[in-house]
């Protein structure tokens, strides 16, 4: 974070003196510049970059950075009124809308504003990615013969394996494709497995991400809800007979965001209600490598325990490393395959190989387990320090469960409060958080936050960050 800040200073520094220079004028060497701003040579190579994509200096490999020729005047905006009436047209009869809404999505996107409080992301802090690992497993990997070449369009070999390994002794590197983080086999998953305009039965409430792939694909969500244990197996029975629903999409392991495990009980009987319903289950296992140090022994994906092709497993590193590490898969058994592995070509081609090389190499080297370990008590640390927060500042928001896995907490609002005021309130006070609603496929049951311990700094930013809450809520609560 600390670097990053210095790049973005110094650029400005440098765009406020870019006048000193005539155009093609020479600036300063990196040896002067570092010198003069007391940076590092990483940060002036940085700082020159950012300014030349931004077309105001020209750097020429062992010349030197020169201020670019000063651009034309800026030609009239264009009119392109036209395309709300092309992108509207006939939009009442699409059965796949043109339109999607990815508001619930963009919220654990967005970076907010300087000095908030992130409470709203869905990655790992900089400072819990294995940032070290990851630049010498990308290093070794592109050492590796062959590394930029094209890789199986099923993925490398020895990363599918190692993927299937963990999923028990049901699934091999066969049944396993490699794909461009989670996100990206939700979306094969489901356009391969419902048709548009189809029901499918969701987790409710469940990640907006989802609803916004289902709804991108002409899918109707329909929703089942979940308690303490997990999907409810009656109501998922009910469901299935009322809609003629083909796929049921769940995340049976701290699912998000109310963080339930789903019983064993209930394993068995989500696979046999579905087994006999002719559908899928689309696990999403997210977070099996966001544990807690105090979570004990974890129950096995759901499709260890599947012996009829029933359950679609997605999973990705992407979670448990950085957000740029897009490395996911997507496993299953029988027919459905071949149509997974057909759109996921159509559509992608391939994961570049440089990435799944140093997947690879990353998941090999004895740091990955030690990451693992550290991120597992970090998470562990950064959870009880929120949860005794609200409890101690906050106890008028309900909060069911301290989950031991994944990396928010999903907190009920009092009857009658405005959701929407408080997070407003929120980001006035100086703290951003997840609104409960896009979670919701229908009318929610009472206004929920998300709250994340995973995107921000440590302790003490957790505890500044309820204490900015708890003025939001005096604002908009009382």
């Amino acid at each position: 974070m600390q670097e990053r800040s210095s790049v973005a200073e110094l650029a400005s520094s440098l765009k406020r003196e870019l006048n000193r220079y005539p155009a093609g004028g020479k600036l300063p060497s990196s040896r002067a510049l570092v010198e003069r701003y007391r940076v590092s040579p990483v940060t002036v190579s940085r700082a020159l970059a950012q300014l030349a994509a931004e077309g105001l200096v020209v750097t020429r490999p062992g010349a030197g950075a020169y201020r670019a020729q000063q651009r034309p005047d800026t030609p009239p905006a264009p009119d392109t009124s036209w395309q709300e009436v092309s992108l509207s047209a006939d939009s009442a009869t699409e059965i796949v809308p043109r339109a999607v809404d990815a508001s619930g999505v963009l919220v654990t996107l967005a970076a907010p504003p300087p000095g908030v409080v992130e409470f709203n992301g869905g990655y790992l802090h900089p400072s819990l990615q294995p940032e070290r690992a990851m630049a010498a497993a990308l290093a070794r990997a592109g050492r590796r013969p062959g590394a930029w070449g094209r890789p199986p369009v099923d993925g490398l070999p020895e990363l599918r394996e190692w993927f299937a390994r963990g999923l028990g002794d049901t699934v091999t590197a066969a049944d396993v494709l490699i794909t461009a983080g989670g996100q990206s086999a939700l979306t094969t998953a489901l356009r391969a497995l419902a048709p548009p305009g189809a029901p499918v039965l969701v987790e409710s409430p469940t990640y907006p991400g989802m609803l916004a792939i289902a709804r991108a694909a002409g899918l109707r969500p329909v929703p089942v809800p979940v308690d303490a244990s997990g999907v409810r197996p009656d109501l998922l029975a009910a469901a299935f007979r009322a809609t003629g629903a083909r796929v049921f999409v769940c995340q049976p392991l701290f699912q998000n965001p109310t963080g339930a495990v789903l019983a064993p009980g209930r394993r068995t009987d989500v696979l046999r209600i579905a087994r006999e319903a002719g559908a899928f289950v689309v696990e999403d296992d997210f977070a099996r490598r966001l544990v807690h140090s105090d979570a004990g022994t974890l129950p096995p994906p759901l499709a260890a325990d599947d012996h009829d092709g029933v359950v679609v497993h997605v999973s990705s590193l992407t979670k448990a490393t950085s957000p740029s590490l897009r490395v996911g898969v997507l496993a299953a058994r029988g027919p459905v395959l071949e149509r997974l592995r057909a759109i996921h070509v159509v559509d992608t081609f391939f994961v570049p190989r440089p990435l799944q090389e140093a997947a690879l190499e990353l998941v090999g080297a004895p740091a990955w387990s030690r990451h693992l370990r550290t991120v597992a008590g970090e998470l562990k640390t950064r959870r009880d320090t929120m949860t005794a927060a609200l409890r101690l500042e906050l106890p008028e928001l309900a909060l069911p469960r301290a989950p031991s896995g994944g990396y928010h907490l999903w907190l009920r609002l009092p009857d009658g409060a405005e959701e929407a005021a408080l997070v407003a309130a929120a980001l006035r006070a100086g703290v951003a958080v997840a609104p409960g609603r896009p979670y919701f496929c229908a009318e929610p049951p009472a206004g929920h936050i998300r709250l994340s311990f995973s995107g921000v700094a440590g302790p003490v930013e957790i505890a500044e960050g309820v204490r900015r809450l708890r003025a939001a809520c005096d604002e908009a609560l009382h």
